[in-house]
């Protein structure tokens, strides 16, 4: 196997592992989001309830934060 071979074997590799670590990652957050939402809820002593105008500034906060990270590796 020539060098060449080798490095591009070696940098296809990250991909997957990315795409594992961001799973995760998003699974993680996703449950801590959920458990705190069902701590408030019955903190308050009151079913959970979000309203259309909750539910689009967070859908704007995560497009936001996705953003972003999408911009972490840029030079700009």
């Amino acid at each position: 196997m020539s060098d060449e071979m080798a490095i591009q074997e070696t940098s296809a590799n990250w991909k997957p592992k990315v795409l594992l670590i961001g799973a995760v990652l998003g699974a993680a957050v996703g449950l801590g989001a959920a458990y705190l939402l069902i701590q408030n809820a019955e903190r308050e002593g009151e079913n959970l309830n979000i309203g259309a105008g909750e539910a689009v500034k967070l859908g704007v906060m995560v497009f936001g934060l996705l953003r972003s990270i999408s911009r972490l590796g840029s030079k700009d």
